[in-house]
């Protein structure tokens, strides 16, 4: 065979080829992309219908009370504190009192040494007898005209000297027991029994644990809600489980410049437990609405536009706009935007846009909104 015609059987070969693979490709996707394909593509696009629903947890939109409040931590400091001080040197013959003791206001903490004090207070005694009895010899010597005016004039005053000199004494006689300022328990003790014992040195402190207060330094914005006598609730990190009543003791009226704060006073009764220098986190409840429509707080979305939330209708999920109120605790009130019957979208939230198919997993009951609210919340 020439080499012309062997050229020729060879392109007709390649072509035919070339058609073979062609009608081979187009055939595949008529069979898979056609109307009449396999039932396959069908049960596929089931299968990606179900796995676009997104699983949340929802809750019910409830009606319970909620109260406005303010939050903050403060330490408890006890309302009267006295320290002990010696008024007279000497040594601490007895000691009465321990740390931890409780006593009453002018209770004997100590006794110290007095004999010289005894000493100058008779010899003081001994001279205003002396004094009383000159004087009145004078008085009478002076009726006689046997003493003048003037001598009679010098033993009164000298007499009011000497009984002044009489008191000085007793007095100084009556340090040698230190008796407590406040009624109180024993803070600290710097003192033993035969210890010298020196003039104005402090030797215990008494703090008064039967009332107790916390200061806050609360922002001016707050200065027209909080006002004396407002409830207040107290939790101590060192007393889990337990919340402690107490008020609105005084506020003040000056805000400070510098802070832009004002201060709040609360009291609380000592007993329960309570100590100066616990760590005290403070609820502040200045209003209250009954029956308020509340969600949970979980359900607030966290972007940074206005407050919504997340509604399933009909399967969907639903972006609502919503205008909150008071915010208390684990509940925040919705003043608008929802209805009774509505469901919150709290857990999944993430994975939703508007409009997108749910799979609601759990309802939180709507028992839950009569739980009693958390304390200690903003």
């Amino acid at each position: 065979m020439h080499d012309r015609d062997f050229a020729r059987v060879w392109t007709v070969v390649a072509v035919s080829t070339a058609l073979v693979l062609a009608l081979a490709l187009g055939g595949c996707k008529v069979q898979t992309g056609g109307p009449g394909s396999h039932g396959d593509n069908g049960n596929n696009d089931g299968k990606a219908d179900a796995t676009a629903a997104v699983p949340v947890e929802v809750a019910p939109v409830a009606r319970r009370t909620i109260a406005a409040s303010y939050s903050g931590t403060a330490p408890l400091d006890a309302r009267g504190q006295a320290q002990v001080v010696a008024k007279t040197s000497g040594i601490a013959l007895q000691v009465l009192v321990d740390i931890g003791q409780h006593v009453n206001a002018g209770q004997v903490m100590v006794r110290i040494d007095r004999d010289r004090a005894v000493l100058q207070a008779s010899q003081a005694s001994a001279q205003v007898n002396k004094l009383e009895a000159n004087y009145r010899r004078a008085v009478q010597l002076a009726e006689q005209r046997m003493v003048s005016a003037n001598d009679v004039d010098q033993l009164r005053f000298d007499l009011a000297n000497a009984r002044d000199q009489l008191r000085m004494t007793q007095l100084e006689l009556s340090y040698g027991n230190v008796t407590a300022p406040i009624a109180g328990v024993v803070a600290s003790r710097e003192i033993k029994p035969g210890n010298f014992v020196q003039i104005n040195s402090p030797i215990f402190t008494i703090v008064d644990t039967s009332r107790l207060e916390a200061t806050l330094n609360v922002p001016e914005r707050e200065i027209e809600k909080i006002q004396p006598g407002q409830p207040v609730d107290l939790l101590i990190d060192a007393l889990p489980g337990r919340t402690f009543a107490g008020t609105v003791d005084r506020v003040s009226p000056v805000v400070d410049a510098g802070s832009g704060t004002f201060r709040v006073v609360l009291a609380f009764d000592g007993s329960g437990g309570l100590q100066p220098g616990m760590f005290g986190r403070l609820r502040i409840r200045y209003d209250q609405r009954a029956d308020a429509r509340v969600i949970p707080r979980e359900a607030l979305l966290d972007d940074e536009g206005d407050p919504a939330v997340f509604v399933v209708r009909n399967g969907k999920a639903v972006r609502v706009a919503v205008k909150l109120g008071y915010d208390d605790g684990p509940w925040v009130e919705v003043r608008s935007g929802l209805k009774d019957s509505d469901r919150v979208v709290v857990a999944g939230k993430a994975a939703l846009r508007d409009g997108s198919a749910v799979k609601v997993l759990a309802a939180a009951p709507a028992a839950r909104a009569d739980a009693a609210p958390a304390q200690g919340a903003q």
